[in-house]
């Protein structure tokens, strides 16, 4: 049985008129007609009254009105999503970011496009580098957007949005004399916080300090960015942290940086999108959106 049977029985239920049906869809009232009786025929029961006042529903009628309606107000329902989702009149959008790409890049696109585009939903779940890169892998995201290092599997791919620079920091009990510059060697045997391993974070400090043939003891893990930020105000030991961010509290005199002869390599923010994953048109236009537009 074709599905436009239904669709055209949905409409003359709906009107209770032949005539109204055809102009509702464009149709002629004998085609309408000669449909309605093939539906009736297929089905071995009477769904429609016919009348000079007009047509009433069979007990059988309405069963089938009851849920034919319910099938064509999800149909009616899908097609304007689609229509919202195409001007970006509607949609919802899943990002996987870390808390450095959130704060240093994110937030600052978003507020643009959100303003350009209010409809649009942006739900964000916020991860390490790692876990982002598996709730992609996973499909519970559309993308993410984090900081390097980072692992890919074979089915993504990355691109550079931008770079950060990270510094180290102390608070007032390790500071140093603004002019001094310090040795990475001359700090081994201060007390360092970082994120926990297994984080980017973490590698990309191990590594910068195997390079300068150092190894990197971590004192004190913290779960966030933030953390290390608090516990270097709490004089607790050095940690590194993005420039970008740190220049509020160190023109307060929270903090202080330590000037390094060895400079920390920058990173990076990626965007990174699976291959496997058929993105919606409302991510494909935040995803260019975040690639090509200026602050």
């Amino acid at each position: 049985m074709t599905l436009d049977y239904y669709r055209i029985f949905y409409y003359v239920a709906k009107y209770k008129s032949f005539s109204k049906a055809a102009r509702m869809l464009d149709n002629n009232q004998p085609n309408i007609t000669r449909c309605m009786n093939i539906l009736e025929s297929e089905l071995d029961c009477k769904l429609l009254n016919r009348s000079h006042k007009g047509i009433t529903l069979t007990p059988e009628g309405n069963t089938l009105y009851s849920h034919v309606s319910i099938a064509m107000k999800q149909l009616e329902d899908a097609e304007n999503a689609i229509i919202k989702s195409k001007s970006l009149s509607g949609g919802t959008i899943c990002i996987g970011v870390s808390e450095i790409a959130l704060r240093i890049f994110l937030l600052k696109k978003l507020e643009k496009f959100t303003g350009l585009f209010p409809d649009v939903k942006i739900k964000l779940t916020n991860h390490s580098t790692n876990q982002a890169v598996n709730a992609l892998k996973a499909g519970l995201v559309d993308f993410a957007v984090v900081t390097t290092p980072v692992n890919l599997t074979g089915d993504m791919k990355s691109e550079s949005l931008c770079s950060f620079h990270d510094i180290l920091i102390a608070g007032p009990k390790y500071s140093q004399p603004d002019n001094k510059i310090i040795h990475l060697e001359e700090l081994q045997d201060y007390p360092f916080i970082s994120m926990a391993e297994g984080t980017g974070t973490h590698d990309h400090y191990t590594k910068f300090f195997y390079d300068n043939n150092l190894h990197f003891n971590l004192d004190l893990e913290a779960s966030t960015t933030d953390q290390v930020l608090a516990m270097v105000q709490a004089n607790l030991g050095l940690g590194f942290y993005p420039e970008e961010l740190a220049s509020e509290y160190i023109m307060r005199g929270e903090i202080f940086p330590v000037n390094l002869y060895e400079s920390a390599p920058d990173r990076d923010i990626v965007l990174i999108r699976e291959s496997r994953h058929t993105e919606s048109i409302a991510a494909k236009k935040l995803i260019n959106f975040l690639k090509h537009t200026t602050d």
